[in-house]
């Protein structure tokens, strides 16, 4: 693949550089029919920007570029028309992506397995997942601990079957025609596990039921 991007990025150690050209390299294989080296690495880019000022952990940040990058592109695929395999997708907004729909997330991808598609974002996201929200959904069986913090993006709103908003207000997109629903629910930010308890059941009650609309069975035993 040319190197696009990274040669221009003196931010950059040897070691990020590298994985980062790894990184591209995997979503080449991944995207090439689709899309030329330039675009990929500039999604590459960009999403490796979207954490870099807020992380703690830099080398942890070209994983997540990637994985974020591997989201927007199969969005703007299916926006394109490149591909589709017909499941629906819904996105979970709230303020921080680090609570209520990261809990959404949860609840969505463990009851509806590979017969849907779920992500989640924020307008304003935060550095980390919140700890008693990850404790309280494993209490459910259920482990958030790997997700992350990220913003929305265009690409991504629009590929959304439906898109689900807590409390991100007037931040929230809108694109006209597109299927939304408001979830009215406290924030747990700041919450002990005991107190977000209540929350995270609502937000099961809520995804078992949109599920049911889509017409999206929850796993068997689940």
């Amino acid at each position: 693949m040319t190197d696009v991007v990274w040669h221009h990025r003196e931010d950059l150690s040897i070691d990020q550089h590298l994985a980062l050209r790894t990184a591209a390299a995997r979503l080449k294989v991944q995207f090439d029919a689709y899309y030329g080296a330039e675009t990929i690495e500039r999604f590459l880019h960009s999403s490796y920007d979207q954490f870099a000022t807020g992380s703690t952990i830099p080398n942890f940040l070209p994983l997540l570029a990637e994985r974020f990058a591997r989201q927007r592109l199969t969005a703007l695929a299916k926006v394109e028309g490149h591909q589709d395999d017909g499941r629906p997708v819904v996105l979970f907004l709230c303020v921080h992506n680090a609570g209520r729909s990261q809990m959404a997330l949860g609840f969505f991808e463990h009851l509806a397995g590979d017969q849907a598609v779920g992500w989640s974002g924020g307008s304003e996201p935060g550095i980390e997942v919140n700890p008693a929200a990850i404790a309280a959904m494993a209490e459910r069986g259920i482990d958030i601990s790997t997700e992350y913090p990220k913003p929305w993006t265009d690409e991504v709103v629009r590929a959304a079957d439906v898109v689900v908003t807590m409390g991100c207000g007037d931040a929230c997109p809108i694109f006209p025609g597109k299927r939304y629903e408001n979830w009215d629910l406290a924030d747990p930010n700041g919450l002990e596990v005991a107190d977000i308890r209540p929350i995270r059941d609502e937000i099961e009650r809520r995804v078992r039921e949109l599920l049911g609309e889509l017409a999206v069975p929850a796993v068997s035993g689940r």
